[in-house]
């Protein structure tokens, strides 16, 4: 696997950049990404009421899922990494250092994810913890009133990531009351993961079309993929969906549109540990492993085991 090392990551540092980049992509350049900042994000909305399991009220959920499933790295905020690290040693980390919640609506006042702490800030917690941090990552809202604030944030962010050897991923949505009319949204999503190479991160986490068309989607997803250019493009999943569809789109957006990997929450979590481990071995043997649909559905549902030399 060749690793672009950007320019941003000093001589000295640059063993580290590709130490932490082969971890997060299991050598194979591409992540799995699974997302636990909707604690802050999304509140207790994700967590507790019908339809959800008991188990997903307890917060360690997340970690139970990260350290028995194969996943690329677990992305969330320092104060949750911290309770549950000393537990958890194993999990590759990535540190969200900025977040909103949910409770203002926007077309009361745009959205503004912002910054939490400094990545020197987690640097000292990495040296002093022992865990295993390989990157850090931030929320950009695309058209809101405050974009070159985050912008700004989320530059300096990759720029320090950088200069200590850790990975940056850019959370890039499109939010904004101001905004105008938007015919194409996909195309809107282009332009979002060509700031993010700008910005110079290393993956850019966007939002896809999922509809009842899967290829035609991935086929139109090309366009956000070529405008990223050297930064790699992953999808989140959204509100849980539809076991087999879900996992469909998932192959479709790597083998057609051509994006390196998945980001995934809710279509994970939201499910009792054997089941989740299950979904996210699944999500990783496509991602990862070049794993067909099909197979991929086989191993989300027991009846074959994850082979990570597939």
């Amino acid at each position: 696997m060749k690793i672009n090392v950007p320019l941003t990551v000093p001589k000295n540092k640059q063993r580290e950049y590709k130490k932490n980049y082969k971890i997060a992509t299991h050598k194979t350049g591409k992540v799995m990404l699974f997302a636990g900042d909707q604690k802050i994000e999304h509140l207790n909305d994700d967590f507790y009421g019908e339809g959800i399991p008991e188990e997903v009220a307890d917060p360690e959920h997340f970690f139970r899922i990260a350290e028995k499933a194969h996943i690329g790295v677990f992305a969330s905020q320092i104060g949750l990494i911290a309770r549950y690290g000393r537990d958890y040693k194993k999990i590759p980390y990535v540190v969200k250092i900025n977040s909103k919640t949910n409770l203002l609506k926007e077309d009361y006042k745009d959205a503004f994810s912002n910054e939490l702490l400094s990545v020197k800030q987690v640097v000292d917690f990495k040296e002093k913890s022992k865990l295993k941090i390989v990157g850090v990552g931030c929320t950009v809202y695309l058209g809101s009133w405050y974009t070159n604030q985050m912008l700004k944030q989320a530059t300096q962010m990759v720029y320090q990531a950088h200069q200590e050897g850790l990975l940056a991923i850019v959370w890039m949505y499109s939010r904004g009351k101001g905004m105008k009319t938007i015919d194409n949204e996909v195309h809107l999503t282009a332009g979002g993961s060509g700031i993010a190479l700008c910005l110079g991160a290393d993956f850019v986490k966007v939002k896809y079309p999922y509809s009842n068309k899967p290829k035609q989607d991935a086929k139109d997803f090309q366009e956000v993929v070529q405008a990223a250019g050297r930064t790699n493009v992953i999808c989140s999943g959204g509100a849980k969906k539809n076991n087999k569809r879900f996992l469909t789109h998932i192959h479709n957006q790597i083998h057609i549109a051509g994006t390196k990997g998945a980001a995934v929450a809710r279509n994970i979590y939201q499910r009792p540990l054997d089941e989740a481990i299950r979904m996210a071995n699944a999500i990783s043997a496509i991602t990862l492993y070049n794993y067909s649909a099909a197979d991929a559905y086989s191993v989300f549902l027991g009846e074959q085991e994850l082979d990570k030399k597939n």
